[in-house]
């Protein structure tokens, strides 16, 4: 706020502000530690200091405006914390008001959270010590009032605080089985392939939606204008068939999003995915995502467009959630969701019974090394930079060829109307469009651009440049002409020599034949295919070499979703494999990753999942509600992540006679995925 004034009375008062205005010292605040064990606390804060005074009678109450600081303890407002972030909270009286910084610098009371309502405690010498993390001016008591000045205060328990809504897991018993058998094995199951924190991705804007935010899921799960009316509604009636004037209405009735189909909105709220754990997850995959091409074309970014600016943003998101979910759980260290940068850190978590967050990253331009009509855009040098940049996040696991050809390979192509318009990004990335030959055996994705009359339509409805040829495919099975460069092959050599995991997914068969042929002659086992993005020939390699294998989380039905299922594929994948093969299995969700999550089940009515279940690992749960909205996998499907717990238990079931034996793959899925990255970092040339 700028002052003009003329005077001495306004240099008076000019001086005045300054001073209440004034934050707290360098010195001390190095005195103070922050406090991180508020959350969910009821108390009524009396202010222990003042300036000169302190007493019985320096209570915050509620006052006509804001909160006076004269009550008594039989006055005093009780006030309830919740944790935005370590040390950080939102403060509500027993109203539901949220008590936020004015431009005024008096504590009033709003109804909503913002900047102005978070604050920032630490215990100080003479008691706690609140400040606006905004602007970090501490609150006292001045003439009666809260407001801003530098004073501390005794936080005395009490009852009667208005609690604000937070989201249940729907846990009626917890777990009978343990997280760790007594063999030391890991027992349950994993996400191989998820992307909880792709709100992050793709410009910042393009998603709608957070797995957190310090507001509570009012704010991480509200909708947002642009989904509602905008480019993200038109992007995502693109991407996933949803009505492009359906509406935006999440939070609190969740209407329109979360579904099984609505593709830029977030599917991954940390509430979903703490009920897949209590529901026996032991590993999650969390792939770092990106994608050049759809950020520039996207009309709202907060960050670049560089797929590295944007993996890393999506890794400082990471870490700002187990944040987050320690500050729900009492401290630093205390929260079941602990980031994972070795196997050794997985198993100690495992034994805690925590949840064990892995990182990969998976996008078509890693370092910046795409081509530009077959020239790579990168050198070695700036791929050892950046794969040391990568381990120093923790990264342990890499997808050389995501959606485009790039400097290390081809890529295998989306199939259908989705494959005509990424090979649109294709030519805008690299220069030039996909280039295919009919082939026999091993093959990738047919295209629908099969003869010239398409060819121009396509042109006609996207609008590219006149004169722009697009290209026309042969029918039938087809092959990537481009396979394996040579610095791909130099970057799958440096993987092995760091003890990374190479993921398949997304490689043309002529790419990944050629990486399968590397790893293979040296005896390399870190190889994965963990979604169904490869011909299953190459699953069936990645097994037979000791790599590990995971399923597309499709319907649970063969008639589900109009697509192959999740139990034929887990069945086709063992019978390519071979007797014996393949013994563990795993999930890979794709969630927020631009992929269709579970439907429900086409026969759902006439057999459904009863609740309460009881889940693989023995844990009992009704169903999750989210403000007023009541999620069940019979009507729902995996509309959000909380509901995997729910699928995995109705998957078994409808397995049938096979049930059992899935349940021991899925439920050894973890070790065998860690067991599978001791081997890789120990291997040796």
């Amino acid at each position: 706020m700028r002052i003009r004034s003329r005077g001495a009375a306004a240099l008076a008062i000019t001086t005045l502000l300054a001073l209440v205005l004034a934050p707290l010292s360098a010195a001390a605040a190095g005195t103070e530690t922050p406090a991180v064990d508020l959350d969910g606390g009821c108390y009524k804060l009396r202010v222990t200091t003042t300036g000169t005074t302190a007493g019985s009678a320096n209570y915050i109450q509620k006052a006509s405006v804001g909160y006076g600081t004269r009550g008594t303890i039989d006055t005093a407002e009780p006030i309830s914390f919740e944790a935005t972030q370590l040390g950080r909270y939102r403060l509500y009286d027993t109203t539901g008001g949220i008590l936020y910084l004015s431009i005024l610098s008096y504590v009033w009371a709003g109804t909503s959270y913002g900047d102005r309502a978070d604050w920032t405690i630490a215990l100080g010498p003479a008691g706690y010590r609140i400040r606006s993390t905004l602007t970090g001016q501490l609150i006292g008591s001045v003439s009666g009032q809260l407001t801003t000045s530098d004073a501390s205060f005794t936080l005395v328990p009490a009852t009667g605080c208005n609690q604000p809504y937070e989201v249940g897991t729907g846990l009626v018993s917890a777990a009978t089985a343990p997280a760790v058998n007594s063999d030391g094995t890991l027992n349950g199951f994993i996400d191989a392939h998820a992307h909880p924190m792709a709100s992050a991705g793709f410009g910042g804007n393009f998603i709608c939606g957070e797995p957190f935010a310090a507001g509570g899921p009012q704010v991480a799960l509200a909708g947002c204008p642009s989904h509602a009316a905008g480019a993200g509604a038109l992007f995502e009636a693109i991407i996933g068939g949803t009505d492009l004037f359906g509406g935006d209405d999440g939070w609190p009735t969740f209407t329109d999003w979360p579904t099984t189909k609505s593709m830029l909105h977030e599917q991954s709220y940390y509430k979903g995915i703490e009920r897949a754990w209590q529901g026996g997850m032991r590993v999650l995959n969390t792939l770092l995502v990106a994608n050049r091409v759809i950020c520039d074309l996207y009309p709202s970014r907060v960050t670049t467009c560089d797929e590295m600016d944007q993996i890393r943003a999506q890794a400082a998101l990471l870490r700002d959630t187990q944040d987050y979910i320690d500050a729900q759980n009492g401290g630093p260290g205390k929260g079941w969701f602990r980031i994972a940068k070795t196997p050794a850190e997985v198993r100690a978590i495992a034994a805690q019974g925590k949840l064990a967050v892995t990182i990969g990253v998976e996008n078509s331009e890693l370092f910046g090394c795409r081509e530009i009509n077959g020239v790579a855009q990168c050198t070695e040098a700036g791929i050892d930079a950046g794969l040391d940049e990568l381990q120093a996040i923790g990264v342990s696991g890499v997808y050389p060829v995501h959606k485009f050809d790039n400097a290390f390979g081809g890529t295998r192509f989306d199939s259908g109307l989705t494959g005509a318009a990424i090979n649109i990004g294709q030519l805008i990335s690299s220069g030039h469009w996909w280039t295919a030959t009919s082939c026999t055996g091993p093959h990738d994705n047919e295209q629908p651009i099969t003869s010239d009359e398409i060819a121009g339509l396509l042109t006609q409805v996207t609008g590219l440049p006149a004169g722009t040829v697009a290209p026309v495919y042969p029918t039938g099975p087809i092959c990537n002409t481009r396979g394996l460069t040579t610095l791909g092959a130099s970057l799958v050599n440096k993987l092995m020599d760091r003890g990374m995991i190479i993921h398949i997914d997304h490689m043309g068969v002529k790419t990944a034949q050629a990486v399968l042929d590397i790893t293979e002659k040296v005896g390399y086992t870190g190889v994965a295919a963990v979604h169904n993005w490869s011909d299953r020939s190459m699953t069936a390699r990645v097994a037979k070499d000791g790599g590990f294998v995971a399923g597309y989380a499709y319907s649970a039905s063969d008639a589900g979703n109009n697509m192959p299922d999740f139990l034929s594929e887990w069945r086709a994948n063992r019978a390519a494999a071979g007797p014996s093969v393949l013994t563990t299995y795993g999930l890979g969700s794709d969630v927020n990753g631009l992929a269709e999550q579970p439907g429900a089940r086409l026969d759902a009515g006439t057999k459904p999942l009863a609740y309460p279940f009881t889940a693989p690992n023995g844990a009992v749960f009704g169903k999750q509600v989210f403000g007023q909205r009541t999620w069940d996998l019979n009507t729902d499907g995996v509309a959000q992540y909380g509901l995997y717990a729910d699928w995995i238990t109705d998957v078994l079931q409808y397995a049938g006679s096979d049930g059992a034996e899935l349940k021991r793959e899925f439920m050894s899925g973890a070790e065998a995925y860690v067991r599978m990255w001791e081997k890789s970092i120990a291997w040796q040339r």
